[in-house]
């Protein structure tokens, strides 16, 4: 890794990873807002202004923003999530000045256009009537408000159809301005690109972002509890989450492979029993999603609605059991796997320029390749093994359960005894 940071006057930080064998860019800028972020009035506005930055500028109009990347056969795109917003594009190495300034402008320069915003506002009603018939997908957001209840962390990050018809361009403006500021901003690139134009551009085209950091949002609470829906459908869709661990804690890495034994893929202990072994599911993994204060892992099921019980039952006992059992071949495999993984995204450009990105947000610097290796290398089964335990042992589950029949009723409960077998 070729890694250059400039942090600007203003607090606008710029890092750049040179690929010398690379004639394309990657490029974005990162903002340190996200859905925890909004207030109670704002629940979906962060993804609804990442919509509207491309609906046109004071300098252009939606379908220019479009065509100028597009016309040098480059790419631009977005996405919200938790804790940040991001911007991004991929250009030939030629055209990096070009990115840049279409990046600053839809942000330093929004217009806001009643008649878009109206049109975007539609958009995003139907992104949320897709979810909503989509399973697997909206018992995730049911399983992330039941884990972080009353919190802007535990809502959709689409909003509801009532507060995204609500919003108005002062409201947009509003939460703009009080969010998009430099020192919570990361313009990010990697690639054919050269660090002294990319802090140059920077400079010239950043320069209206320049404040003082944005508030705080509130600490995430893990709550737990349980959400069942009951609904017409072919399957019973279940999710499972309970309280991970922040970016920063030491013990991420031993939870990361634990988490990858347990559900990781095809080889991990719960694909094996409970697909390949059992027949219960199609599909069956767990995550980790580790945050700046706090962490959620999950873990997802569909099955027939009268294996529900049986599901659960063989899950929770995996998960009990895992703690105490992991051994030498899991643990290396998953190691294997998970350094594999981290140089595989290596060779992408835009790969990279998330990684740096997430780097510079979680620790204020770009981790070397050779330190993380070392951290996945200093894991051992102890240290996996205690950090199952203590995520068991650290919070309450939260289950969230839809489809039909009265075994979606037993998850609960059985979830609950994993509360109990932990204490």
């Amino acid at each position: 890794m070729n890694v250059q940071v400039t942090r600007l006057p203003s607090g606008l930080t710029i890092v750049t990873d040179v690929m010398p064998h690379l004639e394309t860019a990657s490029l974005g800028v990162w903002v340190g807002s996200g859905s925890r972020d909004e207030r109670s009035n704002e629940h979906g506005i962060s993804h609804l202004l990442e919509h509207m930055a491309f609906k046109g500028t004071t300098h252009r109009t939606a379908r220019q923003i479009a065509e100028e990347i597009e016309a040098v056969g480059g790419d631009l795109n977005a996405a919200t999530s938790v804790e940040t917003t991001a911007y991004y594009a991929r250009v030939l190495k030629a055209d990096v000045p070009l990115a840049i300034d279409v990046l600053s402008d839809i942000l330093a320069n929004p217009s806001f256009d009643p008649a878009e915003l109206q049109r975007e506002k539609s958009v995003i009603l139907q992104e949320i009537g897709s979810v909503e018939d989509t399973p697997d997908d909206i018992v995730f957001e049911y399983l992330q408000e039941t884990a972080f209840p009353g919190q802007s962390f535990g809502r959709s990050i689409l909003g509801t159809r009532d507060s995204v018809r609500g919003f108005e361009a002062a409201d947009l403006r509003s939460y703009l301005t009080r969010n998009y500021r430099a020192p919570d901003m990361i313009l990010a690139a990697s690639g054919a690109v050269d660090h002294a134009q990319v802090v140059a551009e920077a400079e010239r085209r950043f320069a209206s972002f320049s404040a003082p950091s944005a508030p705080l949002p509130e600490p995430a609470r893990f709550s737990g509890g349980s959400r069942i829906e009951v609904r017409e459908l072919e399957q019973a869709h279940v999710a499972l989450a309970l309280e991970g661990l922040s970016q920063r804690d030491p013990d991420l890495y031993s939870l990361e492979v634990f988490t990858n034994v347990l559900g990781g893929g095809m080889s991990s202990r719960l694909f094996q029993e409970v697909r390949e072994k059992r027949g219960l599911c199609y599909s069956i993994s767990s995550f980790h999603l580790p945050y700046s204060d706090t962490g959620f892992f999950g873990l997802y099921a569909g099955t027939d609605a009268s294996d529900v019980p049986e599901l659960m039952r063989v899950i929770i006992e995996q998960l009990s059991d895992a703690t105490e059992t992991i051994n030498e071949s899991e643990v290396a495999r998953v190691k294997a796997q998970m350094k594999t993984g981290l140089l595989m995204a290596l060779e992408s450009s835009g790969a990279r320029t998330w990684q740096i990105a997430r780097q510079m947000f979680a620790y204020g610097r770009v981790i070397p390749l050779s330190e993380i290796v070392a951290r996945i290398d200093a894991v051992t089964i102890d240290t996996v093994r205690a950090a199952g335990r203590a995520m068991l042992a650290r919070s309450r589950p939260a289950v969230a359960a839809l489809g039909t029949g009265r075994g979606l009723e037993s998850a609960a409960t059985i979830v609950e005894g994993l509360a109990r077998r932990a204490a």
